[in-house]
């Protein structure tokens, strides 16, 4: 007897298109030789809800002045971006396989004047939020009514920056501006593990309260599952009807896991990084790429 799938066939597609990027990026930085891992496969399912559900873009029109904005803050994550971009229409699925060469619009990290679609030359950790909310802010004073999303990591908002952005966006009304928190546990190098950590490092913001901090600062607060589809796209839903009308800035915290989506990398700090060996990208492709053409669901 087969099995029924209970899943909506909306949640499908969308767990189809992360699977596919998932293994871009696996697969792109074993080619390049060069890039990370743990950090984009945590923010794949998050990217991929924001790009095929929720942001206003054209992939045709890429400036398009009253397209919506998006931040990839922690920069590094560079290849999980491309990977949803390219899948978007924004470039071909095969240029991926240029990341992070001399001659590539698509470097290590991502650079607005290069690559299509990019709204922001990141890499520098802690600047993302800064710069969404001057976004926010000019949408506002031009009378704009575009969104600005911006995505940081939780090993980023360590950074003193951030935090002078979250003081001052609830003060200027930013309610055209949300702040995504990839909560993935771990970063490159961190405290050991302790207790009621998830994995094997102390996690960077594990033991904050996130959501009483925010709120004291004035911002909104959702927190979610980040692999959850219909969590995601109900607080994405959430955070967009705020637009304009709330007065005040959003944050989703979304509780991911580093590594997400393979099993020699989920939870485990050294994946921050790496590259994947012959036998790995088997198994990689068998858990992402192979079910997939078993159910028929490969598009």
């Amino acid at each position: 007897m087969t099995a029924v799938d209970h899943r909506s066939h909306d949640h499908v597609e969308l767990d189809t298109l992360a699977r596919r990027a998932r293994w871009h990026i696996v697969n792109t930085v074993a080619t390049s030789k060069a890039g990370h891992i743990g950090g984009p496969l945590s923010a794949a399912d998050l990217l991929t809800a924001l790009y095929f559900r929720q942001l206003r873009i054209d992939p045709t029109n890429p400036s398009n002045p009253d397209r919506d904005r998006f931040i990839l803050s922690k920069g590094h994550c560079a290849i999980g971006l491309y990977s949803v971009l390219a899948l978007r229409g924004y470039f071909p699925e095969e240029e991926l396989a240029t990341f992070d060469h001399g001659d590539s619009r698509l470097q290590g990290h991502p650079d607005m004047l290069l690559t299509p679609g990019v709204d922001a030359s990141t890499g520098s950790l802690g600047q993302g939020l800064s710069a969404g909310a001057g976004m926010a802010l000019a949408a506002k004073r031009l009378e704009k009514d575009f969104h600005t999303w911006v995505m940081v990591g939780d090993g980023e908002i360590e950074e003193g920056m951030i935090w002078e952005t979250v003081i001052s966006a609830p003060r200027f009304r930013l309610d055209n501006l949300t702040l995504i928190i990839d909560l993935n546990g771990l970063q490159q190098y961190g405290w050991p593990r302790g207790e009621g950590d998830r994995f094997d490092r102390s996690e960077p913001m594990g033991h904050v309260d996130l959501e009483a901090v925010f709120r004291g600062f004035g911002w909104q607060t959702l927190s979610i599952d980040g692999h959850d589809w219909e969590e995601i796209l109900t607080a994405y839903a959430t955070a967009n009807e705020r637009r304009g009308v709330a007065g005040t800035p959003t944050v989703i915290i979304a509780n991911t896991a580093k590594g997400h989506g393979i099993s020699f990398t989920r939870g485990t700090y050294k994946w921050h990084n790496g590259i994947a060996t012959t036998e790995e990208l088997e198994l990689a492709h068998s858990e992402l790429i192979a079910e997939l053409l078993l159910e028929g669901n490969d598009r």
